[in-house]
């Protein structure tokens, strides 16, 4: 059955379908020889599909890798930076780096930390970066000041950010010190600098944005130790399964015991 070639390319693991994309319009995609325009359509039982040279087999179709990294202050959130910048990528494992179509799911400011999926699924992805869905996210604000209850409620409700109003948020103090407030925030929605946004609106700078969980994924399972930063680890089946009832999506199983070669 033919399909568009983007939606191959994500579905074997190679890139995201935004990357695919991409890639597409790089022309580093051919078909049965020929550059591949973007929306073309292929069979990937009978046509010989090439990314960057390499052939792509249906039988050598990656099992599929869904991860969690602790995201250091200072990494990009992609695939490849051109100035040179350390990527999510940069910090897998050698032998995960190249060769498995691993991406980020999602994106962390490079001045933010904690909690970022990779995932080789590009379905997966696709699904889970889509606007209709709602996954929380939660993470650890330091923000300048003492916001007080009315400004809170504020950012609880929503308020006009760059002329559409947020999404509904759970907002609460943690801890104070002297000059700055440690928040707990909840976000419904996945804005670009959302929360760093809303805060200097609301008139208290973000000193520090720390992600600790992204829906039933938190970086610290209960009676186990903190992922330590800048480390990643294989989700669990409870936590798939909690992300595929949070956004709707089909049950996927956890194939993570074999990593193949997708491109020969």
């Amino acid at each position: 059955m033919k399909e568009r070639v983007q939606k191959i390319i994500s579905q074997w693991g190679i890139a995201s379908r935004r990357q695919a994309e991409k890639m597409i319009l790089e022309g580093r995609v051919r078909l049965n020889g020929q550059r591949v325009d973007l929306g073309q359509k292929a069979d990937p039982k009978r046509d010989r599909l090439e990314v960057d040279g390499k052939l792509i087999k249906q039988r050598n179709r990656p099992e599929f890798v869904y991860l969690l990294l602790n995201k250091p202050l200072g990494v990009i959130s992609t695939c490849h930076d051109p100035k040179g910048r350390k990527t999510a990528i940069d910090l897998l494992p050698a032998r995960l780096r190249r060769g498995h179509g691993i991406h980020p799911v999602g994106r962390l400011d490079a001045d933010s930390t904690g909690a970022l999926l990779l995932s080789n699924d590009g379905a997966w992805t696709q699904r889970l970066t889509h606007p209709r869905h709602h996954l929380p996210k939660t993470y650890h604000v330091w923000v300048k000041g003492h916001p007080s209850e009315s400004v809170l409620q504020l950012w609880r409700e929503g308020i006009f950010l760059l002329g559409r109003k947020t999404l509904p948020a759970d907002v609460e103090i943690l801890t104070s010190r002297r000059d700055r407030v440690l928040l707990k925030v909840v976000l419904y929605e996945g804005r670009n600098r959302q929360i760093r946004l809303v805060s200097q609106q609301l008139g208290h700078e973000t000193l520090e944005l720390h992600r600790t969980a992204i829906g039933p994924v938190q970086l610290q399972l209960p009676k186990e130790p903190m992922l330590p930063r800048g480390s990643v680890r294989a989700l669990k089946k409870f936590e798939i399964n909690g992300i595929s009832r949070s956004t709707k999506i089909e049950h996927l199983e956890t194939r993570q015991k074999t990593v193949k070669e997708n491109l020969v």
